[in-house]
């Protein structure tokens, strides 16, 4: 129950600060790559805190919480302007797994040309529509000067 109000209001919260944001795309995007470095800063600075805990290498002054504490800010500012998923997975994938797709690297050879070859079959239809439709603009246009 908690978790599930929890996340309907990170879910609001977002919405409004993306809503916000996108007014302004230049601090939009100085804010998510801000939101990245933060959050990679934390993680660096979390393994190498565990590196010196592991090499039994003295830790001289080095706050342990300063990186966990840099993940969780990053990651906070990221869910919140809607840049966590897309900035590390992509659009892409994420769509592609939405419908069921394969990854490009699982795809055979075959199924990619099939793609391509029905891409060229869309485009080629568009186009022969396009001359068409040219063709019907070019009689519209004798009619009206031979009506002048």
């Amino acid at each position: 129950m908690f978790f599930k109000k929890l996340y309907q209001f990170g879910d609001r919260l977002e919405d409004k600060v993306r809503g916000r944001l996108s007014h302004y795309p230049l601090i939009y995007a100085f804010i998510g790559g801000a939101g990245v470095i933060i959050f990679w800063r934390g993680i660096w600075h979390t393994v190498d805190f565990l590196m010196d805990i592991f090499s039994n290498n003295p830790i001289d002054g080095v706050a342990w919480w300063d990186g966990p504490i840099s993940t969780l800010f990053g990651m906070v500012l990221l869910l919140m302007v809607g840049l966590f998923v897309s900035s590390f997975i992509g659009n892409e994938i994420v769509i592609s797994g939405l419908k069921g797709e394969k990854k490009i690297v699982e795809k055979a050879e075959q199924e990619i040309k099939e793609e391509i070859e029905h891409e060229i079959d869309v485009d080629t239809e568009i186009q022969i529509e396009m001359k068409d439709i040219a063709r019907r603009l070019e009689k519209i246009q004798r009619i009206l000067e031979n009506k002048k």
